[in-house]
């Protein structure tokens, strides 16, 4: 599966569902908030922005936002909300894809560094991360805690959610560290529509090693956008890295 084959325009069309899901205020307020206040003053990139989901009440919020998207049918939709002038997008993917200017923040949210398939790919994508900010800078990743303690000896699959209409099935191949995820949609017929994404999931601690080698330092990791306190039993998290700030001016010392 081709994420350009993932994110076509079949998939755009059904992205948006205002109001639950993740457009459900109770998503979607507490990320807007804490990317606002760590933009601070400065401006902000989203890798993968999609339909603009965040990046649209984020811009809303006087933050200047630029986009990066592999998908041309996901921008579309994002073009029915806010135009180029309002929050521009570059077409490209976010582990390459170099956009003008410096930033304050770089931010992915929703697990979608696991789009990417491969440990380079990730590591490229810090990199990626810290080409475009400047010392102080923040790269804010919010991605979903591996749940191989719920796989049961000798199977590879976890329902990880049901309620009616829908159950989310996780299937894991630990060898390569990927993991599909399965999204059943159905009614009272008898059919029912399937989607489908592959991931690479990555361990919090492998998270941060991907961190050093791109020259960022761990600063916050919570639970969630509200700051809960990240523990064991966490199901996802949400993890700051900063760029060291600029050391201090060193005052010249004479000599005698």
């Amino acid at each position: 599966m081709q994420q350009e084959q993932i994110w076509g325009a079949d998939t755009a069309r059904r992205y948006d569902t205002p109001g639950t899901g993740m457009f459900a205020p109770e998503v979607l307020e507490p990320t807007v908030d804490r990317l606002a206040r760590l933009a601070g003053e400065g401006a902000a990139l989203e890798f993968a922005v999609g339909t603009g989901r965040v990046a649209v009440p984020l811009a809303g919020r006087g933050v200047p936002v630029t986009g990066i998207e592999l998908s041309p049918p996901m921008v579309e939709q994002l073009r029915t909300k806010a135009d180029e002038t309002t929050l521009p997008v570059i077409i490209g993917d976010m582990a390459t894809t170099v956009v003008p200017g410096e930033y304050t923040l770089v931010y992915l949210v929703y697990n979608t560094i696991s789009n990417l398939l491969t440990q380079a790919e990730q590591v490229e994508c810090f990199r990626n991360a810290a080409r475009h900010l400047g010392p102080g800078g923040r790269f804010v990743v919010e991605l979903w805690v591996p749940e191989l303690r719920k796989l049961p000896p000798g199977q590879s699959a976890t329902v990880w959610h049901a309620e009616p209409g829908y159950i989310g099935l996780d299937t894991y191949d630990v060898l390569r560290q990927h993991v599909v995820s399965h999204h059943f949609r159905f009614d009272g017929t008898e059919r029912a529509r399937l989607f489908r994404s592959p991931h690479r999931y990555v361990w919090p601690a492998e998270l941060d090693l991907m961190a050093q080698l791109a020259g960022f330092e761990l600063e916050t990791r919570h639970a969630d956008w509200n700051g809960a306190e990240f523990t064991a039993e966490s199901r996802s998290h949400v993890s700051v890295y900063r760029v060291p700030p600029a050391p201090a001016a060193t005052r010249g010392r004479g000599t005698t």
